[in-house]
């Protein structure tokens, strides 16, 4: 038998998955380990294979996804950083895109950069908009800008010059110069991870990726060393930012590619999941310990864009206005984050206001109620004190829960200073907390046009469920679908992708203008470079599928609409052929279309490396679900800010699998519980998943 690992790594638990060749998962879930998050990986996966007398020799695969990329640029714990570029662009990205992300918001203050200006260094250079050399490159001027940055103290350096994506000669020759002349600098060109035209938006992303270089080789590269010392000879493949796998090779070398990695292996997952059970348009919903995330997945493919900023508080990369973040100009699922999770702490601010979040308790010392020295009360503590999560522990009981603990933190905290109930000041924590997690939906439903009423709510991490009801109501969804595992879904996620690299080439100018010879010659040249990458890594041309699309837009305009092109279509007819599906497209984003000329800025090709032994969600079963005991038990809840509370009926969740259930009831599972309120039908399809219809007041479900 040979199996697979899925992983992991929360805020407060990493999330393991076992998944056999016939179809049998298994999961677990321990706390996270900051200072090291490796070590829980590693602790982790031990566990669980000694647990059923797996060898480590029989792990085929381990699919992994982690928060290294976006907690180093949180944390600013990064590589020092320097940049070299043309002389005259020192400053670009203070520049930025000129504005701010709320013009309102007197308080607002820029994002720190990460490489100081001291670090920005300008050489002599020029490259004409077509590529021409104007200015040969300054090597004199060069080494001694390199001896700068080494005696600053530099680790990394960014190479980003004007025009290099349309010739690329200056900055390979920089990057051949420093590799030699200072092999102590990780070097990153921007013609190596972004060759496309916006000077700021490419400058942005090849600065993260090399401030990113040093924490996420270290972490990569100590995983491998301690997986091989346990036995461990599996590949590591990490989740990239769009739900696709990389070899962990292209994750050291292009981490910006990766920043997005732990969130985007729900979706993808999710994507999966609609896919198989026919589901329409839905939103995804993940809330774990820390932060919930919000996307849309739409006709069994989440919802994709080419670039995000990356930001503390609310991220929503599908907002029309930028300037709060740090610019990643990479392929992404269009995720929005919000600070508020399990772990969330509430607390008062100056007004006298309740608030919950974004700080967060984590996996140490955790919420009040783990008695590990943190006396704040979290989100977690007030569906302690409510009844929604049993005094029995989380994890299986691994992690026990003292509730006194709970309740003598919100009464110190919260109620007593706003002179309220322990009940009423649990009550709203949840409430506030539902509202924040409820603007992420917003930011990626409501403010691209989109009506959530219209749609299914799939909820997924450990507090997905918990919470799943509430978010519903308040923004009038009538269905939520709870998967089997969701309390692990990201690393369920994770082994029912697919490997998938993107690579761009820049190709502006009006569409009539470009003749289908030239446009095949550099769609070959995709293709053939996408192939040698695939080819690499292990895949045949039998498993690989690639998908090519092209960047357009109105001229004169500054932004672009993607959309799938044919490639033998493009060659024999030309540019001309694509204006129809761009107009389409444009209709379809902003209602009307213009008789203006229309410019092609670049080809861009997806290539996938087909698994052959991904996860099936039709095939799968849970051997942990059936392990559990059909106990049947009753506890106090309170369902609602009425304070009502309701004896409710606590039972595994399987039972809601295998024969009717009605609510209110609480089912609970090892990686998660599911909070069902009263008049709201429960059902189940053919994947195991709990679907439940939220009712109306007169008893029926609402249309």
């Amino acid at each position: 038998m040979r199996y697979r690992l899925g992983v992991d790594i929360g805020g407060t638990f990493t999330d393991i998955v076992l998944y056999d060749e016939k179809g049998g998962t298994d999961i677990a879930k321990l706390a996270s380990t900051p200072d090291d998050p490796g070590r829980a990986v590693v602790e982790g996966a031990v566990e669980i294979l000694s647990k059923h007398d797996i060898f480590p020799s029989q792990i085929s695969e381990i699919v992994h996804g982690t928060t290294v990329g976006s907690n180093t640029i949180l944390q600013r714990v990064g590589a020092k950083t320097g940049l070299i570029t043309t002389k005259g662009f020192r400053d670009i990205l203070e520049i930025g895109r000129i504005r701010t992300p709320d013009m309102f918001d007197l308080t607002w203050e820029k994002p720190v950069q990460l490489v100081e200006r001291r670090f920005r260094k300008e050489v002599t250079e020029r490259l004409s908009a077509d590529g021409k050399i104007v200015t040969p490159l300054d090597m004199n001027e060069l080494g001694t800008v390199a001896q700068a940055l080494a005696d600053g103290g530099c680790e990394a350096i960014a190479i980003c010059f004007l025009h290099s994506y349309v010739n690329p000669a200056h900055e390979i020759a920089t990057r051949e110069f420093l590799e030699k002349e200072f092999p102590q600098f990780l070097v990153t060109a921007s013609c190596d991870v972004l060759p496309e035209m916006k000077e700021y938006e490419r400058t942005s992303t090849t600065v993260v990726n090399a401030y990113l270089l040093t924490q996420m080789r270290a972490y990569l590269t100590n995983l491998e060393s301690e997986l091989k010392a346990r036995g461990f000879n599996a590949p590591l493949l990490i989740v990239n930012s769009a739900g696709g796998m990389m070899s962990v090779e292209a994750a050291k070398s292009r981490p910006v590619f990766a920043v997005g990695s732990g969130p985007a292996g729900g979706v993808a997952g999710g994507a999966r999941l609609a896919e198989a059970t026919g589901l329409g348009t839905l939103i995804a919903f993940d809330m774990g310990g820390t932060t919930a995330k919000a996307s849309i997945i739409r006709d069994g493919q989440p919802m994709l864009i080419n670039e995000y900023e990356f930001r503390e508080g609310i991220s929503s990369p599908s907002r029309f206005t930028k300037g709060g973040g740090y610019m990643l100009k990479v392929p992404a699922i269009d995720i929005a984050e919000v600070g508020a999770g399990g772990g969330s702490i509430a607390w008062i601010d100056t007004g006298g206001m309740l608030q919950v979040g974004p700080i967060s308790a984590g996996s140490n010392p955790g919420p009040a109620s783990y008695g590990l020295g943190n006396e704040k009360p979290t989100v977690t503590d007030a569906n302690i004190v409510l009844g929604y999560i049993g005094e029995t522990g989380l994890a299986g009981g691994s992690l026990t829960i003292d509730k006194s603990l709970a309740e003598a933190a919100i009464a110190k905290e919260i109620a007593e200073p706003l002179q309220l109930s322990v009940t009423e000041a649990a009550l709203g924590i949840r409430r506030i907390a539902n509202v924040n997690m409820a603007r992420a939906i917003r930011s990626v439903t409501v403010e691209r046009g989109l009506d959530p009423r219209e749609m299914a709510l799939m909820v997924f991490g450990g507090g997905g469920a918990l919470h799943g009801v509430d978010v519903a109501q308040l923004l009038g969804i009538t269905k939520i679908i709870i998967p089997d595992m969701s309390g692990v879904f990201c690393s369920v996620g994770m082994l029912a992708s697919d490997v998938e690299h993107s690579m761009v080439r820049a190709t502006f100018g009006v569409l009539e203008n470009w003749r289908g010879d030239a446009l095949g010659e550099r769609l070959t040249w995709l293709r053939d470079a996408m192939m040698a990458r695939l080819n690499a890594e292990g895949f045949t041309k039998e498993f690989v599928a690639l998908k090519f699309l092209a960047d357009l837009r109105y001229q004169g305009q500054s932004s672009e609409l993607t959309i799938p092109v044919d490639p033998k279509q493009l060659s024999s007819q030309g540019g001309t052929v694509l204006r129809a599906d761009f107009e389409k497209a444009y209709y379809d984003v902003y209602g009307y279309t213009d008789t203006t000329a229309v410019e092609l800025v670049n080809l861009r090709v997806t290539g996938l490396g087909i698994r052959k032994e991904k996860l099936d969600f039709k095939q799968l079963y849970n051997k942990h679900n059936t392990m559990i005991q059909q106990a049947v038990t009753k506890r106090k809840v309170c369902f609602n800010l009425a304070e009502e509370w309701h004896e409710t009926p606590v039972q595994p969740r399987n039972s809601a699998i295998e024969h009717k259930v009605t609510s209110p009831i609480i089912l609970y599972s090892y990686d998660t519980t599911i909070a069902v309120p009263p008049k709201i039908i429960i059902s189940t399809d053919g994947c195991g998943s709990v679907i439940l219809d939220i009712q109306d007041f007169a008893g029926e479900v609402t249309k």
